[in-house]
């Protein structure tokens, strides 16, 4: 093993994954190291990867996002987001519950305060769980509530509530199964290995990988 790969890249590392000739792979990154944005937040270890690395990673997860927008997008721990993954923020929203949901006061005739054509709701935040796990291609609503150890599939569309450890896939993402029983999700939901020391992670990474939620639970800090 090489001497960079003997210690597991702090969260603040910009490219966490080394490539057989050294380098540093640009096109995977932790997320709390790439983006400053005041409506973002993201937590430890959490990555995303892109085939074609932009320059500004919270534009190009979160388009819609901006630094005026009343709604955030919160994304837990080790998270794992693959290519094209896009999350619509409630800021994309247009009015729709009149006749048109044209946005005239986004091309001018007027001030755009107070305006009929804008939406007048608060957004509501984005948010996504610890460990969750999102396919390639997939597009997240505005609003949606995912839950820990959650799998997307890829080219989902996923909207409103997501019960933790689910696997959910297709537009609109439905739920395909559930990973563990009822009791087990609880036990997990409690567990909360993702709060552990990094160390300690690292040193039952069988467990945590493996499918013995009881075998886990013994090996809690």
């Amino acid at each position: 093993m090489a001497e960079e790969d003997a210690q597991f890249p702090a969260p603040n590392t910009s490219h966490p994954v080394t490539l057989p000739d050294g380098t540093r792979h640009s096109g995977t990154v932790f997320l709390s190291a790439v983006i400053d944005h005041p409506r973002f937040e993201v937590g430890d270890y959490s990555y995303a990867s892109a085939h074609h690395p932009p320059d500004d990673w919270a534009a190009y997860l979160a388009p819609y996002l901006y630094d005026f927008s009343p709604e955030r997008l919160v994304i837990g721990k080790f998270c794992q987001i693959a290519d094209s993954v896009r999350f619509i923020t409630a800021s994309a929203n247009h009015r729709y519950d009149g006749i048109s949901t044209f946005p005239f006061a986004v091309f001018g005739g007027g001030g755009r305060e107070g305006r009929p054509s804008f939406p007048q709701q608060v957004g509501h935040d984005t948010r996504i769980g610890n460990d969750v796990w999102i396919g390639q291609g997939a597009t997240i609503l505005p609003g949606a509530q995912i839950g820990n150890g959650v799998i997307v599939g890829a080219g989902s569309v996923v909207g409103g509530q997501v019960a933790p450890f689910s696997v959910v896939a297709g537009n609109p993402a439905r739920i395909v199964r559930k990973r563990f029983s009822s009791a087990q999700i609880e036990m997990l939901e409690t567990l909360c290995w993702w709060d552990w020391p990094i160390d300690h992670i690292l040193m039952h990474e069988t467990q945590i990988c493996g499918g013995d939620v009881e075998a886990l639970i013994m090996k809690a800090p």
